[in-house]
């Protein structure tokens, strides 16, 4: 549960916690709109992974399911 946390801050626990799952595992990620929406996915990317769904929840925030590449 990412929301709140300010970008890169947000990324890079969701690229840390990623390292530590196996191939084809996927990580759900919470996150606050804005910033994130946009970057959170181009690091995962950048960094092999896959974003494999991406949700608007009650509220406002949003969660990204993430495949480790």
């Amino acid at each position: 549960d990412l929301r709140g946390v300010p970008c890169p801050a947000n990324a890079a626990r969701a690229l840390l916690k990623l390292e530590l799952m196996d191939a084809g595992e996927v990580l759900r990620v919470l996150v606050s709109a804005g910033e994130a929406l946009t970057n959170l996915p181009e690091s995962v990317k950048q960094a092999g992974h896959e974003l494999a769904a991406q949700s608007e929840l009650p509220g406002g925030d949003w969660e990204l399911l993430v495949k480790r590449g």
